[in-house]
């Protein structure tokens, strides 16, 4: 019993810590999002060394209402050398249709049309956009989802980021600006929440990549095997970074934030990309169980106001409301460093969209946590410890395979039978419904 204060002061003294730690994360995002985001390149082309080209992979699966405009920004980027590689699974596909009539009013432009793609393993992603790799003729591979908007120089911020130490560019997630709170939602989470962790994690060199936007060197993913190494991993994003750096390369973000334009936006598809996000840190980076949670705001600040009652008697309820305070004024100044112009909605619109993303995320982690198997419409994912994924027999019992601990990653044998089982499964994804499609390739 003489103990046990003791350990409590011991907590409260590590929580206080860990909250001091927070706000490091919070400088560190806003002093180097304003030095990088943004920044305008000066390093132009020379006769001696020209602009590399680019082999563009585009995934297509289903049309949305502003698909077209999105396609259409990469066929007027101001770049002199690059190829444009659609790739389709369904032959039925509407997006073939779309992306036949852009090749016809750009025929300027090199695209191709890769219609069937390849079964190298679970992941839908790699399947559909293998063929065009394989095919791509340039040094540098760019990977970009079907939603994703380009300005007119992005792609040669992205190049001119890409010195002789690195191997991987990528940008940093955030949105264009669209009407509705659904809209307002995902534009506070991009700027906010997912900017913090993706900018500081870029300065103290983490893996923090996201594969909806990036440039690689072709000759690195072929020297780690292709692309169908990663066919086994739902989230190959984050394995071909942690490969990459594996061989010495380094990587970085971009100056500019991927424009994510995509014309279904509603809170409940967000939110399950959201929830199956959080499945995949967890199964990759079991930490997250722990610090993911007491990193979020009201967790944090409630901790943080006990510590500082119990340590410095402090008034709880003023220090829990002043950090509160202190939260909302840093993620509005960064998310304008961010946004880097006038913001599409109000300070009260903000407010109501940052307290519903604070309130909601801790419960939509714990969802995460309490149904670890990843589901699309017929088709179930499972996720080994480490990231390996295999997708569940249809007659298995939803019960047992949705609440089941994740288990440990396999053997290099074990996983290499578990990518050739999951190749003959492939075939499955042409159930899936356009959109459903859709929104699985561009998570």
């Amino acid at each position: 019993m003489s103990h046990s204060p003791l350990a409590v002061y011991g907590f409260a003294a590590c929580f206080m810590i860990f909250w001091f730690g927070t706000w490091c994360v919070h400088l560190i995002a806003i002093c180097y999002g304003k030095y990088k985001l943004h920044k305008k390149l000066c390093k132009l082309p020379t006769e001696s060394s020209p602009l590399p080209g680019v082999s563009i992979l585009k995934p297509l699966m289903g049309v949305d209402p502003n698909l077209q405009h999105n396609l259409e920004t990469f066929f007027t980027m101001d770049y002199p050398l690059y190829e444009l590689l659609f790739c389709v699974e369904d032959k039925h596909d509407p997006a073939i249709k779309l992306v036949e009539q852009l090749i016809e009013k750009y025929p300027q432009i090199d695209a191709q049309l890769f219609v069937g793609g390849s079964n190298v393993g679970v992941n839908p992603k790699i399947n559909n956009i293998h063929p065009g790799y394989m095919a791509a003729k340039y040094d540098f591979v760019m990977i970009s989802d079907s939603g994703i908007k380009m300005k007119n120089d992005t792609l040669l911020d992205m190049v001119q980021n890409m010195s002789e130490r690195h191997a991987l560019v990528h940008q940093m997630p955030f949105t264009s600006d669209r009407e509705g709170f659904a809209a307002t939602f995902e534009k506070v989470f991009f700027g906010t929440v997912q900017s913090r962790i993706y900018l500081s994690a870029d300065v103290l060199g983490i893996n923090c990549h996201t594969g909806m936007s990036c440039l690689l060197r072709k000759a690195v993913i072929d020297q780690l095997g292709g692309l169908r190494t990663f066919g086994c991993y739902l989230a190959e994003d984050f394995f071909i970074a942690k490969r990459v750096m594996e061989l010495g390369w380094k990587m970085r973000i971009s100056n500019q934030p991927a424009l994510q334009n995509s014309g279904l936006c509603d809170i409940a598809s967000f939110q399950a990309r959201l929830i199956r996000w959080a499945k995949l840190r967890v199964a990759m980076v079991p930490t997250t169980i722990l610090l993911e949670p007491l990193s979020e705001c009201m967790i944090l600040g409630a901790l943080a106001a006990w510590s500082a009652s119990l340590l410095f008697k402090w008034d709880p309820l003023g220090f829990y409301l002043v950090h509160i305070l202190c939260w909302l004024l840093s993620d509005w100044l960064l998310l304008s460093i961010v946004q880097h112009g006038s913001m599409p909605f109000g300070k009260f619109e903000f407010v109501i969209g940052w307290l519903f993303r604070e309130l909601t995320g801790p419960y939509l982690f714990l969802h995460a946590l309490w149904n670890p198997a990843i589901r699309w419409r017929t088709r179930t994912f499972k996720l080994h410890w480490g990231g390996i994924a295999y997708e569940l027999p249809l007659n298995s019992p939803a019960t047992d395979s949705l609440t089941a601990p994740l288990q440990p990653a396999p053997t290099l044998l074990a996983s290499a039978t578990t990518t050739t089982t999951n190749t003959t499964k492939g075939a499955g994804l042409g159930t899936l419904s356009a959109a459903a499609k859709q929104r699985l390739l561009i998570s």
